[in-house]
């Protein structure tokens, strides 16, 4: 037994068996009495769980119509262990950053900030994803309610967007309280989207900056841009285009080899940027490596190509005294076709603006020719087909040295993918660079071990490829400008940059 171990307190209460006596009951998620909520207006809302400059964004963007929003902070490690401690066990960590997040940051609203527990139950609500899943997805919201209650906070109220269900209130909640108008959502996907170019033109630059931290430094500039810009209902074209002078400013060296890098996933554990991915890119960047992240759009793509396929299946279902033309259906199409249109058209229009040029918003039917003949695409747990599909695609397609697939211990939809379609998917694909790897909230020297020695192969593969590129000794001042952008069948940046080079020559 370790020292740590044998230096480990017994609790006094332990061996105690009196709740063998007890008479079981039934949990229940309502507050055992009403409460008196304060009316909308009074209401702040809580959330987080985006990226960190998403996550901000979309404060600006909803304070903005009227809304009093505040996004959490970053969740790290003693969160993790708060929702542990409040929690049930067999949780997937997700689950324990998020609430135990929460209930840290009501703890300072009480502990520090001076506030009542009455006022903040009172007062405050939060905004999450909730909905019907294959695994715990399902039972978030109860998750949650259970862990607050045992935190002291029974009866905070909790309000969520379910996949299937639209947008619903919990139990306790007698009247919707945000405003779910074309506005909100408009807007709210303004902040999402504005938020993935930013973030994608940050991975591209950081691992090339002269001066360390110029490039965190300009990124905060430009998400203080882009927030007052929502909040002072100006013009967000002309914010990013400030941005985009903002960014420019950046001195690069993007001639140094980096094998770049293509992080996916089950959506939390890939998207989020601390503890619960143990720091996953800032981890890949300090080895060396440009990280490709999977934006925020292609969830958003994914979740509008899955309702429309839903809808063609609805069109086709026998049944008796069925109309000739279903225009609730016909509705139902056209709003999804509209709402892909405005997706894009969006995201090419501020993309453009800021400068990110070589990125397109994915094609979810292209992606599933791909995918299909592995994954049945009338499986929409998980990322659906998007896993499969995208390590296909970086194969193909030259996108990138290594792709890793994160996910939190256990996790089942994208376990079965990663572990098991993905085996069949690299036997056919033997150059495939794939690596499957699980978080668990803990283990980091393990997790951290196993991308060392993916980055290693990768590593030498960036080298190999830039090495057959014949060099040339003037090279133009635009190789360093983030602006030039090639697109030829190099993956690495650097050997992209010089190709491009001796093609112009």
């Amino acid at each position: 037994m370790s020292l740590s171990c044998s230096n480990i307190k017994t609790p006094d209460n332990n061996g105690d068996l009196h709740f063998l006596h007890h008479t079981p009951h039934q949990w229940r998620e309502g507050p055992t009495e009403a409460i008196g909520y304060a009316p909308k207006e009074e209401t702040v809302f809580l959330s987080g769980g985006l990226t960190l400059l998403q996550d901000k964004l979309i404060e600006a963007a909803l304070n903005s119509l009227g809304t009093t929003f505040t996004a959490l902070p970053n969740p790290d490690f003693k969160a993790f262990q708060t929702g542990k401690a409040f929690g049930n066990r067999g949780q997937c960590n997700p689950t324990y950053f998020t609430v135990g997040n929460l209930v840290r940051y009501l703890q300072h609203l009480r502990d520090e900030k001076g506030l009542s527990t009455e006022e903040i139950i009172r007062k405050y609500i939060y905004i999450t994803a909730g909905g019907c899943g294959p695994c715990r997805f399902g039972m978030y919201i109860t998750e949650y309610k259970k862990a607050l209650a045992d935190a002291g906070f029974e009866g905070f109220r909790i309000t969520s967007f379910d996949h299937e269900k639209g947008i619903f209130q919990g139990d306790e909640i007698e009247e919707q309280m945000l405003d779910y108008t074309p506005t909100f959502f408009i807007t709210l996907a303004k902040a999402v989207v504005i938020g993935d170019i930013i973030n994608m033109l940050g991975y591209k630059i950081r691992p090339y900056e002269v001066e360390k931290g110029t490039t965190d430094a300009a990124l905060a500039q430009c998400r203080a841009i882009v927030a007052n810009a929502f909040l002072k209902h100006t013009s967000l074209i002309a914010a990013m285009w400030q941005c985009r002078k903002v960014l420019s400013a950046v001195k690069l060296d993007r001639l140094q080899v980096k094998p770049k890098v293509m992080v996916m996933g089950e959506f939390w554990a890939a998207m989020t940027e601390g503890d619960g991915n143990y720091n996953l890119y800032r981890f890949l960047e300090a080895e060396g490596a440009e990280c490709i992240p999977q934006p925020i759009i292609n969830r958003l793509m994914l979740s509008l190509w899955e309702a429309e396929q839903s809808n063609l299946k609805q069109q086709h279902l026998p049944g008796e005294n069925r109309p000739a033309v279903d225009f609730s259906s016909l509705k139902s199409r056209l709003l999804i076709k509209a709402g892909k249109a405005a997706v894009k058209t969006h995201f090419t229009l501020y993309a453009k603006t800021i400068g990110l040029h070589d990125y397109d918003v994915p094609d979810i039917d292209k992606l599933a020719e791909l995918a299909k003949a592995y994954y049945t695409l009338e499986c929409s747990g998980g990322e659906g087909h998007l896993e499969v599909a995208h390590l296909i695609e970086a194969v193909k397609h030259n996108l990138a040295h290594l792709v890793i697939s994160v996910k939190p211990f256990g996790c089942m939809p994208s376990s079965a993918v990663s572990d098991g379609v993905q085996s069949l998917v690299t036997a056919r694909y033997p150059q495939a660079n794939f690596l499957s790897i699980e978080t668990s909230g803990e283990g980091a020297a393990n997790f951290y071990s196993r991308v060392q020695m993916a980055l290693f192969k990768a590593k030498q593969a960036a080298k190999e490829e830039f090495e057959a590129i014949r060099k040339d000794e003037n090279i133009p001042a635009k190789v360093n400008n983030y602006l030039y952008q090639p697109t030829n069948d190099k993956i690495g940046t650097a050997a992209a940059l010089l190709q491009s080079i001796s093609v112009l020559k």
